[in-house]
């Protein structure tokens, strides 16, 4: 009960995330009612204080309502700083070790995972290691992006393009992009030995 304050100071920066950063957006009660990334993100902000408390399996069983709500699956382990915003949220994970800073936003399909699980001499998996990237202040990271490592490390006000795959850390401010793909479009009607591509999309 004494961090509900705390809880509700975040939610409040979350929402004011919600709706400067996304146009559709009308106001904050359709903002808390509508959108699966805040209903995941409140789950969150419930669960990882229970986490916090080592009332792990609530902490666990929220996430998975949540999870099952809206398509987003967050392990309370994670931290998660001020004015987050998940937008459209379906697909999006984010491990037990992530540690989020201010100001990030997430597009659907995101992953935020480990490479591998590191093991003993006796093949056993290692346990409370850093298996997940930080990502710190004022990033964008849009969709299916896959961003994976313990060591990864997403520098402050970086963008992180749809699609890449990650595994080393980038600096501040830096664009992370993959080459566009070369499209090709064949016009109805057209025999395939008179398809002859002209232009790109």
């Amino acid at each position: 009960l004494a961090r509900l304050p705390e809880i509700r100071s975040l939610v409040v920066s979350d929402l004011r995330a919600a709706l400067e950063g996304d146009p559709a957006a009308a106001n904050t009660s359709e903002i808390l009612l509508c959108y699966p990334g805040i209903l995941a993100t409140l789950s969150h902000r419930i669960a990882r204080v229970l986490f916090e408390l080592r009332a792990v399996f609530v902490a666990r069983m929220i996430a998975a309502i949540a999870q099952s709500e809206t398509g987003v699956d967050i392990h309370p382990g994670a931290t998660i700083g001020r004015g987050f915003f998940i937008d459209h949220g379906t697909g999006v994970v984010i491990g037990e070790t992530t540690h989020i800073g201010d100001g990030v936003k997430l597009y659907q399909g995101v992953t935020l995972g480990a490479v591998s699980h590191p093991r003993d001499e006796e093949g056993r998996v290692i346990r409370n290691t850093k298996r997940h990237p930080s990502v710190e202040d004022d990033v964008t990271v849009y969709a299916n992006a896959t961003v994976l490592g313990g060591e990864t490390r997403l520098g402050a006000g970086s963008g992180v393009g749809g699609s890449v795959f990650l595994t080393k850390s980038i600096p501040p401010k830096a664009r992370v992009a993959l080459k566009p793909p070369e499209l090709t479009v064949k016009p109805p009607g057209l025999p395939a030995a008179a398809w002859v591509p002209d232009f790109e999309i």
